[in-house]
């Protein structure tokens, strides 16, 4: 599936329920922090070691996904009602990023003096 096809999956799921006039930009962009928040939640109190073990946790590893696939679906939704294509403005942050951050600058470049 392509992201084209989720997000015509998500537009056709919310059209069925009506949720059209409750999909703004405003609400959608509420709801993603809130979901985003949520994705926060469950590392809040991990040690660092710990968060990179997070997804090898039996009973973690499906809340995680249920959150990052909530994140995931607000954001296609919300670029589709603003008809942004995610593939092309990631591709062009990434090229704007590659100008940013040359290779071999290191993580000295990500420090703001």
């Amino acid at each position: 599936m392509t992201l084209d096809d989720l997000a015509a999956r998500q537009r056709a799921f919310a059209e069925a329920r009506d949720w059209g006039p409750f999909h703004t930009p405003k609400n959608l962009v509420m709801a993603l922090t809130g979901e985003v928040g949520e994705l926060t939640e469950l590392f809040q109190w991990l040690t660092a070691t710990e968060a990179a073990r997070a997804a090898d946790d039996p009973a973690l590893r499906p809340k995680i996904e249920d959150e990052l696939a909530d994140v995931f679906l607000y954001l296609i939704r919300l670029a589709d009602v603003l008809g942004v294509d995610l593939v092309a403005a990631a591709n062009a942050k990434i090229d704007r990023n590659e100008h940013r951050f040359p290779p071999g600058v290191g993580g000295a470049a990500l420090r703001k003096d």
